[in-house]
Protein backbone atom coordinates (compact mmCIF):
# COMPACT_ATOMS: atom_id res chain seq x y z
CA UNK A 1 0.00 0.00 0.00
CA UNK A 2 1.29 3.75 -1.06
CA UNK A 3 3.35 5.09 1.94
CA UNK A 4 4.42 2.14 3.37
CA UNK A 5 6.94 0.15 3.63
CA UNK A 6 7.46 -2.64 1.18
CA UNK A 7 8.60 -6.28 2.15
CA UNK A 8 9.89 -8.81 -0.62
CA UNK A 9 10.73 -12.56 -0.26
CA UNK A 10 13.41 -14.31 -2.79
CA UNK A 11 13.18 -17.85 -2.59
CA UNK A 12 16.62 -19.74 -3.77
CA UNK A 13 16.35 -23.40 -3.79
CA UNK A 14 19.15 -25.38 -4.75
CA UNK A 15 17.68 -28.60 -6.73
CA UNK A 16 20.84 -30.40 -7.11
CA UNK A 17 22.78 -32.66 -4.78
CA UNK A 18 25.99 -29.99 -5.12
CA UNK A 19 26.71 -27.28 -2.66
CA UNK A 20 26.28 -24.13 -4.46
CA UNK A 21 27.41 -20.31 -3.12
CA UNK A 22 25.05 -17.91 -5.32
CA UNK A 23 25.67 -14.14 -5.44
CA UNK A 24 22.72 -11.97 -5.54
CA UNK A 25 22.62 -8.41 -7.05
CA UNK A 26 19.04 -6.37 -6.05
CA UNK A 27 18.14 -3.40 -7.39
CA UNK A 28 14.84 -1.66 -6.57
CA UNK A 29 13.86 1.69 -9.05
CA UNK A 30 11.06 3.90 -9.10
CA UNK A 31 9.27 3.59 -12.93
CA UNK A 32 6.59 4.70 -15.24
CA UNK A 33 4.23 2.45 -16.72
CA UNK A 34 6.24 2.23 -20.03
CA UNK A 35 8.75 0.61 -17.94
CA UNK A 36 11.05 3.52 -17.99
CA UNK A 37 13.56 3.46 -14.96
CA UNK A 38 12.75 7.12 -12.89
CA UNK A 39 15.09 7.01 -9.90
CA UNK A 40 17.29 4.14 -8.44
CA UNK A 41 16.61 3.81 -4.78
CA UNK A 42 17.64 0.83 -3.55
CA UNK A 43 20.51 -1.58 -4.17
CA UNK A 44 22.01 -4.41 -2.73
CA UNK A 45 24.39 -7.45 -2.84
CA UNK A 46 24.71 -10.78 -0.68
CA UNK A 47 25.81 -14.09 -0.88
CA UNK A 48 23.83 -16.76 0.01
CA UNK A 49 25.41 -20.70 0.61
CA UNK A 50 22.84 -23.52 -0.34
CA UNK A 51 23.35 -27.05 0.81
CA UNK A 52 22.84 -29.97 -1.29
CA UNK A 53 18.69 -30.02 -2.38
CA UNK A 54 18.10 -27.16 0.57
CA UNK A 55 16.36 -23.63 -0.15
CA UNK A 56 17.13 -20.22 1.49
CA UNK A 57 14.54 -16.83 1.65
CA UNK A 58 16.35 -13.74 1.16
CA UNK A 59 14.24 -10.82 2.59
CA UNK A 60 14.61 -7.13 0.78
CA UNK A 61 13.60 -3.90 2.63
CA UNK A 62 12.19 -1.05 0.81
CA UNK A 63 11.29 2.11 3.01
CA UNK A 64 8.90 4.83 2.15
CA UNK A 65 11.65 6.98 3.12
CA UNK A 66 13.68 5.39 0.20
CA UNK A 67 10.92 5.56 -2.70
CA UNK A 68 8.58 8.23 -1.73
CA UNK A 69 10.17 10.75 -3.19
CA UNK A 70 10.93 9.47 -6.13
CA UNK A 71 7.60 7.92 -6.97
CA UNK A 72 5.62 8.88 -10.16
CA UNK A 73 1.74 8.82 -10.57
CA UNK A 74 1.80 5.36 -11.93
CA UNK A 75 2.91 4.36 -8.36
CA UNK A 76 5.08 1.46 -9.91
CA UNK A 77 8.48 -0.02 -8.62
CA UNK A 78 10.33 -2.52 -10.30
CA UNK A 79 12.86 -4.27 -8.09
CA UNK A 80 15.21 -7.05 -10.04
CA UNK A 81 17.52 -9.99 -8.56
CA UNK A 82 20.44 -10.98 -10.26
CA UNK A 83 21.36 -14.67 -9.39
CA UNK A 84 24.66 -15.95 -10.46
CA UNK A 85 26.50 -19.54 -9.28
CA UNK A 86 29.86 -19.13 -8.48
CA UNK A 87 32.42 -21.00 -9.82
CA UNK A 88 29.87 -22.03 -12.67
CA UNK A 89 30.84 -19.38 -15.59
CA UNK A 90 27.75 -18.22 -17.49
CA UNK A 91 25.31 -19.29 -15.12
CA UNK A 92 23.02 -16.84 -13.93
CA UNK A 93 19.62 -16.09 -13.45
CA UNK A 94 16.98 -12.55 -13.80
CA UNK A 95 14.44 -12.03 -11.54
CA UNK A 96 12.04 -9.50 -11.99
CA UNK A 97 9.10 -8.20 -10.36
CA UNK A 98 6.95 -4.87 -10.94
CA UNK A 99 4.71 -3.87 -7.68
CA UNK A 100 2.54 -1.49 -8.49
CA UNK A 101 1.08 0.80 -4.93
CA UNK A 102 -2.43 0.70 -4.27
CA UNK A 103 -4.20 3.82 -2.99
CA UNK A 104 -6.47 2.94 0.41
CA UNK A 105 -7.24 6.95 0.08
CA UNK A 106 -10.55 7.39 -1.08
CA UNK A 107 -13.84 5.93 0.78
CA UNK A 108 -17.31 7.58 -0.56
CA UNK A 109 -20.08 6.50 0.89
CA UNK A 110 -24.16 7.39 -0.43
CA UNK A 111 -27.33 6.72 1.05
CA UNK A 112 -29.14 3.30 0.65
CA UNK A 113 -31.80 4.92 -2.02
CA UNK A 114 -31.25 8.17 -4.22
CA UNK A 115 -34.49 9.90 -5.96
CA UNK A 116 -34.78 12.32 -8.79
CA UNK A 117 -35.52 16.09 -7.90
CA UNK A 118 -34.53 15.44 -3.96
CA UNK A 119 -31.46 16.32 -2.50
CA UNK A 120 -28.61 13.78 -1.06
CA UNK A 121 -25.57 14.27 0.91
CA UNK A 122 -22.59 12.06 0.05
CA UNK A 123 -19.64 11.43 2.88
CA UNK A 124 -16.29 11.54 1.02
CA UNK A 125 -13.63 10.26 3.35
CA UNK A 126 -10.13 11.13 2.42
CA UNK A 127 -6.46 9.95 4.64
CA UNK A 128 -3.34 11.05 4.51
CA UNK A 129 -1.06 7.07 4.32
CA UNK A 130 2.08 8.96 4.85
CA UNK A 131 4.42 8.86 8.00
CA UNK A 132 4.81 12.66 7.63
CA UNK A 133 1.86 15.45 7.18
CA UNK A 134 0.89 16.99 3.67
CA UNK A 135 -0.38 20.26 2.91
CA UNK A 136 -1.98 22.34 -0.06
CA UNK A 137 -4.83 19.55 -0.04
CA UNK A 138 -7.64 19.90 -2.65
CA UNK A 139 -10.21 17.71 -3.69
CA UNK A 140 -12.04 17.74 -7.38
CA UNK A 141 -15.56 16.33 -6.97
CA UNK A 142 -16.56 15.45 -11.02
CA UNK A 143 -20.57 15.25 -11.20
CA UNK A 144 -23.31 15.53 -13.66
CA UNK A 145 -20.37 17.18 -16.07
CA UNK A 146 -19.51 19.36 -13.51
CA UNK A 147 -16.19 20.43 -11.32
CA UNK A 148 -16.39 21.85 -8.13
CA UNK A 149 -12.91 22.16 -6.42
CA UNK A 150 -12.40 22.43 -2.78
CA UNK A 151 -9.27 23.09 -0.37
CA UNK A 152 -9.17 21.33 2.32
CA UNK A 153 -6.69 21.93 5.46
CA UNK A 154 -3.42 19.78 6.49
CA UNK A 155 -3.30 16.46 7.31
CA UNK A 156 -1.20 14.72 10.23
CA UNK A 157 0.64 11.58 9.02
CA UNK A 158 -1.48 8.62 8.68
CA UNK A 159 -4.91 11.30 9.54
CA UNK A 160 -8.03 10.25 7.78
CA UNK A 161 -10.59 13.18 7.87
CA UNK A 162 -13.90 13.50 5.89
CA UNK A 163 -16.32 15.94 4.16
CA UNK A 164 -20.18 16.33 3.39
CA UNK A 165 -21.34 17.07 -0.40
CA UNK A 166 -24.69 17.39 -1.12
CA UNK A 167 -26.25 18.07 -4.44
CA UNK A 168 -29.40 17.19 -6.38
CA UNK A 169 -29.91 14.58 -9.22
CA UNK A 170 -31.93 16.00 -12.45
CA UNK A 171 -32.72 13.05 -14.02
CA UNK A 172 -33.02 9.03 -13.03
CA UNK A 173 -30.56 6.12 -14.13
CA UNK A 174 -26.75 5.81 -13.22
CA UNK A 175 -24.80 8.93 -12.20
CA UNK A 176 -21.45 8.68 -12.48
CA UNK A 177 -19.11 10.06 -9.16
CA UNK A 178 -15.39 10.98 -9.58
CA UNK A 179 -13.52 11.92 -7.04
CA UNK A 180 -9.40 13.07 -7.29
CA UNK A 181 -7.73 13.91 -4.09
CA UNK A 182 -4.20 16.01 -4.53
CA UNK A 183 -1.49 17.34 -2.19
CA UNK A 184 1.98 18.54 -1.80
CA UNK A 185 2.96 15.32 -1.48
CA UNK A 186 1.32 13.03 -3.93
CA UNK A 187 -1.74 13.75 -6.39
CA UNK A 188 -4.35 12.16 -8.34
CA UNK A 189 -5.41 9.60 -5.55
CA UNK A 190 -8.90 8.82 -7.58
CA UNK A 191 -12.11 7.31 -6.01
CA UNK A 192 -15.24 6.10 -8.27
CA UNK A 193 -18.80 5.13 -7.65
CA UNK A 194 -21.93 5.08 -9.45
CA UNK A 195 -25.05 6.08 -8.59
CA UNK A 196 -28.35 4.85 -9.23
CA UNK A 197 -30.92 7.18 -8.73
CA UNK A 198 -34.63 6.03 -8.67
CA UNK A 199 -37.70 7.62 -10.15
CA UNK A 200 -40.09 9.65 -7.31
Amino acid sequence: VFGKDITLILILNNLSFDHKTVKVDMSASTILYTRRAVAEILKATTSVDLGSKKGKHIRLKIPYSYYGKYLTTDKRIQVTALCEVMHMHGVKLLVEKTIILEDTNIIIKIPRRVVVNKAVTLEISYANPLPEPVNCCVLLVTLMNQQVKIHLAQLAPRERSKIYFEFTPRRTGPLQLQVDFSCDKFSHVKGFVTIAVAPA
